[in-house]
């Protein structure tokens, strides 16, 4: 971990003097390009902020180089962070990993795991707010936690179940506890922590668990996922879909840059910030996604409302276009409404871990079951409604040769309850986009 001949720093180092407006912070990995910390710490004070993607043979040399005063870490270098300080703390000294540098007076670099601060306030607020218990020592004390992944993350998380005597069990592909023999002996585990980033985008399509292995766990209590791209993972929608709370990492993540910005500032940061920054990255972050009728006005509201926001809009039905190679009317009319749902389908999961979209979605979007995890993936959803005697028909062959009525018998019940919000149409779609924007508080 640090460096022989050094000593371990069980207490955070005072350099307030070291720190002025124009201090240079950052983070450092692999690869960036998805990363929110700036946008984090822009709110938190500790700008400015810079990403820098490092391969291997640059990190020891941008270490020692003076350009900055205060890092974050991720993978894969936490524990080369770790073994290259001059001093860590005691709980870098216990995991063997570190997610956070900071220079000292004279040059010394100290080590930090905010891993472990971040995940303590993520389990906390879990705990109090989604399982009604006061503290997450009294769900956990003596109780079996099922930690997925052996990786840094991992030992960061098993250090603060520990302090918490909890009962942690890490289980991976390979060792005592596999994802393939963890029952029946684990079967009375009351909390599931995913450390590994199966489900992360891009592939936020897997989930490192079986639906069948949660349903087998009868004292589960909830489960969370550090991942935080997408919002919703697919370990945490199979937990949802059974009923178990369940939640993903963006709270984590918050509160760790909380955490990282504290020590390098040296003052204190009140922490209902971190609840005030995950709501707002949630809402720039999540994608908005209208679902309704055919001829509701999905689009026009899109549209509308995407020059509001000053996002990126989708039409899905231009994109299924695209990908039919035809007007979506003439392959239904040529090919049939199952052939092109599946098209619909795979270009939904294109779009839906994307973020900070608007999305039209067409008409028949929730006839496959399908959909509803990839719409809620990373997006609200949002149903327009307009009165059926309103909808038109043209272009439209599945409302002409149905009839908007047997359409909306079969489907009306699936957008509401798909729905995150409904609105009402009022009559434009201008209103209708500024109505959506003001329910939605952007």
């Amino acid at each position: 971990m640090a460096k022989q001949n050094h000593s371990v720093a069980h207490t955070s180092p005072q350099t307030t003097s070291l720190i002025t407006p124009h201090t240079p912070f950052g983070l450092i990995g692999r690869k960036l390009a998805h990363s929110w910390s700036s946008k984090i710490h822009a709110q938190l004070g500790s700008t400015p902020y810079t990403h820098y993607e490092l391969e291997p043979n640059q990190l020891e040399a941008f270490i020692a180089s003076d350009v900055w005063q205060g890092l974050n870490v991720t993978i894969p270098y936490k524990v080369d962070v770790a073994r290259l300080a001059d001093k860590v703390s005691d709980a870098v000294q216990a995991v063997g990993a570190a997610n956070t540098l900071m220079r000292l007076p004279h040059g010394a670099l100290y080590a930090e795991n905010t891993d472990v601060q971040g995940f303590d306030w993520m389990l906390e607020h879990f705990c109090t707010t989604q399982l009604d218990t006061a503290h997450a020592a009294t769900l956990l004390a003596h109780k079996k936690v099922l930690v997925l992944g052996s990786g840094g993350a991992s030992r960061a998380i098993c250090y603060v179940l520990k302090q918490l005597r909890a009962l942690p069990v890490v289980v991976s592909r390979t060792g005592s506890t596999t994802y393939t023999n963890l029952l029946p002996q684990h079967q009375d585990a009351v909390l599931i922590v995913n450390t590994t980033p199966v489900g992360m985008y891009p592939h936020d399509n897997n989930s490192p668990l079986h639906i069948s292995t949660l349903q087998a766990l009868p004292q589960l209590k909830g489960v969370l996922d550090i991942v935080y791209n997408p919002l919703h993972t697919y370990l945490c929608q199979q937990a949802q879909q059974l009923g178990i709370p369940a939640q993903t990492g963006l709270s984590m993540l918050v509160a760790q840059a909380w955490a990282s910005s504290k020590l390098w500032q040296q003052r204190e940061l009140p922490k209902d910030c971190i609840e005030h920054i995950e709501k707002d990255l949630q809402q720039h972050i999540a994608n908005i996604a209208f679902i309704g009728m055919p001829g509701s006005g999905k689009t026009s509201t899109g549209k509308r409302l995407a020059r509001l926001l000053k996002r990126p809009f989708v039409d899905l039905d231009n994109a299924g276009a695209l990908a039919c190679g035809m007007p979506v009317a003439s392959y239904i009319n040529r090919f049939g409404e199952d052939a092109f749902r599946q098209i619909e389908t795979e270009v939904l999961a294109q779009y839906s871990h994307e973020s900070g979209l608007i999305i039209s979605c067409g008409g028949g979007v929730v006839t496959r079951p399908e959909n509803y995890n990839l719409l809620h993936r990373n997006s609200v959803v949002v149903m327009i409604d307009r009165p059926l005697n309103e909808l038109s028909v043209e272009n439209r062959p599945l409302s002409q040769t149905r009839g908007i009525q047997t359409l909306a018998t079969q489907r009306m019940d699936l957008y509401y309850s798909w729905s995150d919000h409904v609105v009402r149409t009022t009559g434009s779609a201008q209103t209708d986009a500024e109505a959506t924007k003001r329910l939605l508080g952007l």
